[in-house]
């Protein structure tokens, strides 16, 4: 490993780390625009400048561009080295607008940062500045191509990494763009990343323009519940309303970036006609008085069709300390069924994968990356976890060959064989005996019970692909308790009564069943049919925990407090004092704000339990799976074992 000294401090690293990764290594920061962990360098700024000092090489180098060798000494300091990035931010703002009061991206700015550190403040160019015509990109991303400072980040994620082929750099010399042939709607579906990715304002959130500064957002760490990958994010919110989504980077699961759904999906959230406060028969009431009802109800079903005529209803999304409790509940009511999944197939299918993954074969979306061999078996990445897909290709990019498999997979990107010929393969070890690091992944929503067990004897490691954010601890407690389908537990016609929390339920199941009762913060079809409603928090108004598809638990934090967004708020808000007084707001101090009086689902559950006498605990997890004791606040996470 080559040794050498920057800025005085010895450092080793392995071979083939460049300079300014060594330099990183040891807490010194080169600045760099072109530069990215997740893309390698190119040596286009020419920001990363650094002196030489001894060595093999000497003199002004571009950091990101030399391997570190041994013997170098290495200067950050050194005054041409300094000379030399001040004079490159004095070109790179030679066209740059002065618009950083009105940029979205002040605040979270790489090039404003540079310029402040590198001591650039007199620009001494009086001439015109070069100008560009921006781009309708979409409804989710803004371009601002008079910010561009040629780094070539955007093309070099969109085409190489993402595979994107509608984006890209045109032009020459002086006169280089980025943007498309024509206007239009970026098509890949991890377009956004490029707000991320830009280390200026050329892109940015059109969900969150002009709202607000990075130092004004709510912020905390969560993850993404749109699919079962359990990628990282951080949710900016500002005034009760979720304005947008930001990667947070994981490297064992989804890296630096996100897919769009994970990172535009804010209106579920931000919905005035979300359920917000608790109903009995339509009616508005306080919490009290509609659990009050839920028990009185409950009795009268249990008096009406006898004892086990209830089903107590989780799901794969609701966050696991609130399907802890669901289990508890179950016991404490003597409800005749507990069920997690809808039908019988999902249900089936979801044990089948948790059994698959719960040694040591689950592979990570690192794995994937890692991988020298991809079996993609009855699965729709772009449509089951569009993250996997970028993983994939991470893979293919490196040599990796990608195998389709299945009536489901896309025909035109490679050639498929039959079902039974790629279990037989996989089963005899061909060809995945003659890779190092194959990886197998399966789609759970197309795939059979017993194709997902056959895999178990593959000689590779698995990635499954659940229904839903906590499919995975929704699996584990179903096995654990003997958890039934709903759908089962319906048609045997004992059902008579539902307590449905954060469950998707179709029509048909609900209309069999006189008593409906609903917690949600969705405007769900059981919500609609419910006589009692209690509504829940969503993900980023709550902390709690997601298990992904390996089985690592990961927890989100409280991002926001709920409420109606300020931006929209009904009149019946606000004060108006030129109208008559039943126009006034009431004149009401409260804790909760308007629309705010929501709760966790586990914490409803546990009020719940409370009122018919059973004991409840502060930590959900007292005395069940202990290694869920060791979660990281930051959402790396540990992977439970049923």
């Amino acid at each position: 490993m080559p040794k050498l000294i920057i800025d005085h401090i010895p450092v080793e690293v392995p071979a083939g780390t460049s300079v300014l990764e060594a330099a990183r290594s040891v807490g010194i920061w080169i600045p760099h625009f072109c530069y990215h962990p997740a893309l390698g360098s190119v040596g286009a700024c020419r920001l990363c400048a650094v002196k030489m000092l001894d060595g093999p090489v000497k003199g002004i180098q571009m950091s990101c561009m030399l391997p570190a060798q041994d013997g170098m000494v290495v200067s950050t300091t050194d005054p041409e080295a300094l000379k030399m990035r001040s004079l490159v931010i004095e070109w790179l703002m030679t066209n740059h607008p002065h618009d950083c009061p009105v940029c979205d991206e002040g605040g979270e700015c790489l090039l404003q940062d540079y310029t402040v550190a590198g001591g650039h403040g007199i620009r001494r160019y009086e001439g015109k500045k070069r100008t560009h015509v921006n781009q309708y990109l979409g409804p989710y991303i803004e371009h601002e191509m008079n910010r561009c400072i040629q780094c070539y980040r955007c093309v070099r994620f969109y085409q190489e990494y993402a595979g994107g082929s509608d984006f890209g750099v045109m032009g020459n010399a002086r006169r280089v763009y980025y943007g498309r042939f024509e206007e239009g709607k970026l098509e890949s579906p991890f377009s956004g990343t490029l707000v991320d990715i830009c280390p200026t304002g050329v892109f940015t959130d059109k969900t969150a323009r002009f709202r607000a500064r990075y130092w004004d957002y709510e912020m905390a760490p969560s993850v993404c519940p749109h699919c079962s990958l359990g990628c990282n994010t951080v949710p900016a919110a500002r005034y009760r309303e979720l304005l947008k989504t930001i990667a947070r980077e994981n490297p064992a699961v989804n890296g630096p970036f996100i897919c769009d759904r994970g990172r535009f999906t804010n209106a579920p959230v931000n919905d005035p006609a979300r359920p917000r406060v608790p109903l009995v028969d339509g009616k508005e009431v306080s919490w009290d008085e509609a659990l009050d009802a839920l028990m009185v109800r409950v009795n009268e079903l249990e008096e009406l069709y006898g004892p086990g005529s209830l089903a107590v209803v989780g799901s794969p999304r609701l966050a696991l300390e609130g399907n802890i409790l669901l289990a508890r509940l179950s016991d404490l009511l003597g409800a005749g069924h507990l069920c997690y999944f809808t039908e019988k197939e999902e249900r089936e299918r979801t044990a089948a994968a948790v059994d698959l993954l719960a040694g040591d074969k689950a592979a990570s979306m690192a794995d994937v990356r890692q991988a020298d061999c991809v079996v993609i078996l009855e699965a729709d990445l772009r449509d089951e976890g569009p993250m996997m897909l970028l993983a994939v290709r991470q893979a293919w990019r490196h040599g990796a060959p990608v195998f389709l498999v299945g009536k489901h997979a896309p025909l035109e990107q490679a050639r498929t064989v039959s079902m039974e010929a790629i279990e037989l393969s996989i089963l005899e070890e061909v060809p995945l005996a003659i890779f190092e690091r194959p990886v197998v992944i399966c789609g759970t929503r197309n795939s059979t019970r017993a194709a997902i067990e056959l895999l178990a004897r593959a000689d590779a490691k698995i990635a499954c692909l659940l229904p839903g954010p906590n499919a995975f601890g929704a699996g584990l407690l179903a096995k654990e308790h003997g958890a039934v389908a709903l759908a089962e537990a319906v048609a045997s016609g004992k059902v008579k009564g539902i307590i449905a929390v954060e469950a998707d339920i179709p029509e048909e199941l609900l209309a069999q069943v006189p008593l409906i009762v609903a917690a949600d913060w969705l405007p769900t079809e059981a919500l609609r049919r419910a006589q009692v409603v209690l509504p829940t928090a969503a993900w980023v108004e709550m902390d709690g925990t997601f298990v992904n598809n390996e089985g690592r638990a990961q927890r989100f934090r409280k991002a926001m407090v709920p409420g109606l967004p300020i931006r929209g708020l009904p009149a019946r808000y606000h004060a108006s004092p030129d109208k008559p007084a039943p126009f006034h707001p009431p004149r009401v101090h409260r804790s909760a704000s308007p629309g705010g009086d929501t709760r966790p689902a586990w914490r409803s559950v546990a009020e719940l339990m409370e009122r018919w006498g059973g004991e409840t605990e502060t930590d959900p997890f007292a005395g069940r799976w202990e290694v869920l004791r060791g979660l990281d606040p930051e959402g790396d996470g540990v992977r439970p074992r049923g």
